[in-house]
C-alpha cells in the first residue's frame, strides 16, 4: 500500500512566480502543513535550479515578464533530467484556452488565482501522492528488471554448469577423450544411420601392449602420462569429425570409423600404430620392443538393424586377441562386408 505524500513530509516543491506576494502566501500555506519549499521569480532561474536539484513538483505561473510559464515548461519537459517533475500551473487566466494550453505543454493541474488555501493543499498533496507512486512503481520496475538480470544471469551459469556436466559425464577424465558411455551412444547411433543407409562402418580396438608391465617397472603416474600420450597422438590420427575415438578400458582405445570401408580402416589403424611407435616412449619391460607399441583389432561391415552393435565389438575383440596372440604390435583385421 503507497503511504501518503503528505503525511510523510514529503517532497520539496518550487514555486515559479514573479510577484513576491503570491510567492509569500503560496509558501507560508505550504510549509505550515510541512512541505519543503524554493521559491524563485525568474523562470531561468527555475529551470536552472530544477536541473541542479529537481524538486518534487513545481507550481509554476503563467505570466512572466522575461520568460512565461509556458516556455519554462516546455524547456523543462525537453530535458531528460526534468522532464518527469511533475508541473501545477498557477495563474488568474481562468479560460478554458488557457487551461488546455497549459495541458498541452506538459501541466498536470491548474490553479486559478485568487488562491484558495485547501484547494491548493489539496491539488498539491494530490499531485504529490501520484508522484510518489510513480517513482516507487519506477524504483519497483527497475528493481524487478535488475532482480531478472540476476536471475537470468544464474540461470545461464547453471546452464553452463550442467552442460559442463553432461560434457564430463561423457568424457574420459584422465586423457580427455570420449568415455565409454559416450562410445557405446555413438555407436548405437551410427550403426542405425548406417544400417539406413547402407554403408560401412569399421571399428579399432586398440591395445598398449604389456602395460602391466609398464606400471610395474615405471609406476602409475608414469602410466598415466604415457596413456596421455597415446590419447593425444590417437586424437591427432582420427581427424574426421564423423569419428570417434573413445579410451575402452584401462589400457584399450577403441576408433568408431563411420562410412569407412575394410581397406581405409586397415590404412589408419597402420597409421596409428606407426605414430604411437615414433614416439619412443621406453618400455623396458616390454616383451616386444623397447619402446610403447600397440596390436590392434580392426572390424568392417554393414551395420544391420536385425543385429546388435556387440557384434561389432566382439569381432574386433577376437581380431585384437589374434593380435596378442601372434606376437603383439601388429594389426589384425576382419571384413564381413
Amino acid at each position: 500500500m503507497f503511504s501518503s505524500a503528505y503525511d510523510r513530509n514529503f517532497g520539496q516543491i518550487l514555486i515559479v512566480d514573479d510577484n513576491p506576494d503570491n510567492l509569500r502566501l503560496l509558501s507560508k500555506m505550504l510549509e505550515s502543513k510541512g512541505f519543503k519549499i524554493k521559491k524563485t521569480v525568474s523562470g531561468e532561474i527555475a529551470i536552472h535550479a530544477a536541473k541542479i536539484e529537481p524538486p518534487d513538483l513545481i507550481l509554476l505561473d503563467i505570466n512572466m515578464p522575461d520568460m512565461n510559464g509556458y516556455e519554462v515548461c516546455r524547456q523543462l519537459k525537453s530535458q531528460e533530467k526534468t522532464a518527469n517533475i511533475p508541473i501545477i500551473f498557477i495563474s488568474a487566466l481562468d479560460q478554458t484556452t488557457d487551461k488546455i494550453m497549459a495541458f498541452e505543454m506538459g501541466g498536470v493541474d491548474y490553479i486559478t488565482k485568487p488562491f484558495q488555501e485547501l484547494e491548493v493543499l489539496a491539488r498539491v498533496k494530490n499531485q504529490l501522492i501520484i508522484y510518489q507512486q510513480h517513482q516507487q512503481l519506477i524504483e519497483q520496475n527497475q528493481k524487478l528488471h535488475q532482480e531478472i538480470k540476476v536471475r537470468q544471469k544464474v540461470e545461464e551459469a547453471l546452464l553452463a554448469a550442467n552442460q559442463q556436466l553432461q560434457l564430463f559425464a561423457l568424457l574420459d577424465g584422465l586423457t580427455g577423450v570420449a568415455n565409454r558411455r559416450k562410445f557405446d551412444e555413438y555407436l548405437n547411433l551410427e550403426w542405425q544411420r548406417l544400417a539406413r543407409e547402407k554403408l560401412p562402418l569399421s571399428l579399432l580396438l586398440c591395445d598398449v601392449d604389456f602395460f602391466k608391465n609398464y606400471n610395474d617397472t615405471y609406476g602409475h603416474l608414469t602410466g598415466d602420462d604415457c596413456l596421455k600420450q597415446i590419447a593425444k597422438t590417437l586424437k591427432s590420427s582420427v581427424k574426421r569429425p564423423s569419428d570417434l575415438l573413445a579410451r575402452y578400458g584401462g589400457e584399450e582405445f577403441a576408433v568408431i570409423l563411420s562410412n569407412t570401408n575394410y581397406e581405409g580402416a586397415i590404412y589408419l589403424a597402420e597409421e596409428i600404430r606407426q605414430n604411437i611407435y615414433s614416439l619412443k616412449i621406453p618400455h623396458a619391460q616390454s616383451r616386444v620392443d623397447n619402446f610403447i607399441t600397440l596390436s590392434i583389432g580392426v572390424t568392417t561391415l554393414v551395420p544391420n538393424l536385425e543385429m546388435s552393435p556387440n557384434i561389432l565389438i566382439e569381432v574386433g575383440d577376437k581380431a585384437l586377441y589374434t593380435a596378442k596372440a601372434q606376437g603383439r604390435n601388429r594389426i589384425v583385421a576382419e571384413n564381413l562386408m
